[in-house]
């Protein structure tokens, strides 16, 4: 049988000093061979690490690290809100003569990596460049993206990362919005938010080598889900009466007449379940349902 506040607060633990090594010096040998290449010489690009890693709340179990190179030599931008249908003079906007393409950004990020790691140790995604076979500290995924812009009044722009797909889709990110509101909640929780994270992705883990749970949620979307938890429900004398508090509350809210259509991503700009969601609300709930009588509460 389980003890419960045990196993929490050992799931709950930051990785080590030297888990957090190894991702930087994946992200380090990532930016060397980038260094190297001539073709990418001189440009404006910057690279950096995203996701569970740079945020704090990976676990042992996450192995790859998600490393953006952003092209900042011209952005792409959205006018929203009482913006919409303006001309985009109106926060300063104009045409970029920059003739570095959009494809040839990927193919000299690409032609970099096979040149520092081999053609047998990258694998070309819908997304990334995956790095495998031992040639990084840590398997990497490295995210060709380009600086975007976010406007949403003449007053308040928000910069973040867009991604073009192998697919043809558009993706934007808030990344560094992400870190700051992960801190701040963090802060706000007594650092119990992504210790929860890291619980929940644990647990998540051992219902599925249980054979209790068949949909895989990803670890991004753990991260959001306990975001949206208030902060009142933290700090609680136990950690097993914190995890009570946040299963509850995601069970609850993405009931039916639940309020998760009004819940965020971790970066404040893009509702969780809205839009081309890549997760339901149905598979949360089942989710929420399934911990919950994992852990045994009544």
């Amino acid at each position: 049988m389980t003890n419960w506040e045990d196993w929490l607060k050992t799931a709950a633990q930051p990785p080590s000093n030297h888990e957090d090594d190894k991702w930087q010096r994946t992200l380090a040998q990532v930016k060397t061979s980038l260094d190297a290449h001539e073709p990418l010489k001189g440009r404006p690009w910057r690279v950096y690490a995203k996701g569970s890693y740079a945020n704090n709340t990976n676990v042992r179990l996450n192995f790859d690290v998600d490393i953006a190179v952003e092209y900042h030599g011209f952005f792409y931008y959205d006018l929203e809100f009482g913006l919409k249908g303006k001309d985009k003079s109106v926060v300063g906007v104009v045409d970029s003569d920059d003739p570095y393409t959009r494809d040839q950004f990927k193919k000299d990020i690409h032609d970099a990596l096979i040149e520092s790691f081999g053609t047998d140790s990258v694998e070309v995604g819908d997304i990334a460049y995956r790095i495998r076979n031992g040639k990084t500290t840590l398997p990497a995924d490295v995210v060709p993206c380009w600086e975007y812009r976010r406007y949403d009044s003449e007053q308040t722009v928000h910069h973040g990362a867009r991604i073009y797909t192998g697919s043809g889709k558009i993706v934007n990110n808030f990344p560094h919005h992400q870190l700051e509101n992960g801190t701040s909640k963090n802060l706000a929780t007594s650092r119990r938010y992504k210790r929860m994270a890291r619980a929940l992705k644990k647990l998540q883990t051992k219902m599925l080598d249980a054979g209790e749970v068949k949909d895989e949620l990803p670890s991004y979307l753990i991260e959001c889900l306990v975001y949206n938890v208030p902060n009142g429900s933290f700090g609680a004398d136990t950690y097993t009466a914190d995890m009570r508090w946040v299963l509850a509350t995601i069970f609850n809210s993405t009931l039916v007449g639940g309020d998760w259509n009004d819940w965020e991503e971790v970066n404040g700009l893009k509702y969780l379940f809205r839009g081309d969601a890549k997760w339901t609300r149905e598979q949360v709930h089942t989710f929420a349902d399934a911990a919950w009588n994992h852990m045994g509460y009544e």
